[in-house]
């Protein structure tokens, strides 16, 4: 897992082992808690990583959903979800923050045909 999380949280993961790892259980717990299965949860941490503006943690976020089957027209859809709710520059942003973290960038001409 070390090797997934970015070098300023595994520095966190080093120096406070003891927070961390409640952290991770917590949030193990909260994700099996409900009824929700594991690829809705995905999309929901996707979706509210985006609505709160947090960058990190969408990346975070899409890596996980993309490991729980998650294709990248479904974390795209999220993104266009949000223009409704979010607003259009929102929207983009976390197009952007989602095409980031699949390690594809969209190309110029993707950016100005809006895909």
């Amino acid at each position: 897992m070390a090797a997934d999380v970015p070098a300023f949280a595994n520095q966190f993961r080093k120096s406070h082992p003891e927070i961390w790892k409640a952290f991770n259980e917590l949030a193990g717990a909260c994700h099996e808690a409900g009824p929700l299965d594991e690829k809705s949860r995905r999309l929901v941490k996707v979706a509210l990583c985006v609505g709160a503006a947090v960058e990190g943690g969408a990346h975070s976020a899409a890596r996980n959903a993309r490991a729980a089957g998650v294709t990248q027209a479904e974390l795209e859809h999220v993104a266009l979800l949000a223009i409704t709710t979010l607003g259009f520059p929102a929207a983009m942003r976390a197009r952007a923050w989602l095409s980031d973290s699949s390690g594809k960038k969209p190309s110029p001409t993707d950016r100005r045909a809006g895909k």
